[in-house]
């Protein structure tokens, strides 16, 4: 795991302008945020939207067990809701709620509110669905619309923070896959694929930071599809070269179905791996590891420290999985 102070103190600069209202345009840059608004328009038109706008209809019951469902809900966008799919089993909403099940030994009740093309800004009118559906944990899949569209920095993680927040003040765990590394997305031409990695890494740490303030946890996505998109790309992405496929969608769910059940208290945490420090430098670190998970906790029963809110860093991440799972 590579991490720099630097990149801890990008996470420090756009949660406090998030918090104080600001933009937080950050290191990047106004010059090349314009340019990368540029090349995200260039992807989009490449990208194109597979198989219509939405995933398919995987509301229902999962899991052949008695008893009382978990109530699960997922909100994010398009990645929450399987889009490039056309069997619901496929979708990770399933997938996690079927691991769910199996752990818990009960059925699994899942709810879908996401949409395809949400960023951040839209959380709003999910959270009001997903309440309705009085739900025991929320999963949320965010952050790449947000890159795309250039959206500032704090402005995404505000909105965020906000839907955490209702969520958790609701009852529900809340467990939120951060942005992935748009810098592994093969449409997005270079030279500012470059740019889009940056992007999205301080995004997603400042997402953590935002995410651990209101009481969830975050997993990383960094480049989880890295590394089988270089051995497997057609295998690990689907037609359109940008969002998972059925394999990839698989393997986004089994990272962070851990952290689900561990959420619910269904799932060890594994101490030899804990890892205690400022919420901005554990930040900083779990995004350059894939399936990382980052929550709050005390140190000397205290939840602050000097440098801010003590968090605890999780490597929770499975290996891949192979064609038959």
């Amino acid at each position: 795991m590579i991490w720099t102070p630097g990149a801890a103190r990008a996470a420090r600069r756009i949660a406090t302008a998030a918090a104080m209202g600001g933009g937080g345009i950050t290191a990047l840059g106004v010059a090349t945020y314009g340019l990368l608004m540029a090349e995200a328009l260039i992807a989009r038109r490449i990208v194109g939207n597979p198989h219509g706008m939405d995933g398919p209809d995987s509301d229902g019951v999962y899991g052949d067990f008695e008893g009382e469902p978990i109530r699960m809900v997922m909100l994010g966008d398009s990645t929450s809701v399987g889009l490039g799919l056309t069997l619901p089993a496929n979708t990770p909403a399933v997938n996690l709620a079927n691991g769910l099940a199996e752990v818990a030994e009960r059925p699994v009740r899942l709810t879908v509110v996401g949409e395809s093309g949400a960023a951040s800004a839209d959380l709003g009118p999910q959270v009001d669905r997903a309440l309705a559906a009085e739900p025991d944990v929320a999963v949320i899949f965010i952050g790449a619309n947000d890159v795309t569209t250039a959206t500032l920095p704090a402005h995404a993680v505000r909105h965020l923070q906000k839907a955490v927040r209702r969520l958790r003040e609701a009852g529900a765990e809340v467990v939120v896959g951060t942005c992935p590394d748009l810098g592994t997305i093969r449409p997005i031409p270079q030279p500012l694929r470059w740019v889009t990695r940056r992007w999205s890494r301080q995004l997603a740490a400042a997402q953590t930071v935002a995410v651990v303030e209101a009481g969830g946890r975050t997993v990383a996505f960094a480049d989880l599809l890295g590394p089988e998109f270089d051995t497997n790309p057609a295998e690990m992405f689907g037609p359109d070269r940008y969002h998972p496929s059925a394999r990839g969608y698989l393997q986004a769910a089994y990272t962070v179905l851990p952290s689900v059940c561990a959420a619910l208290g269904l799932w060890p945490e594994p101490e030899p791996q804990r890892v205690e420090g400022s919420q901005y430098l554990l930040a900083a670190m779990a995004v350059e590891e894939p399936g990382t998970e980052v929550s709050a906790t005390r140190v000397a029963g205290r939840a602050v420290g000097p440098q801010g809110r003590w968090a605890a860093l999780l490597r929770r991440r499975p290996g891949p999985v192979s064609k038959s799972a």
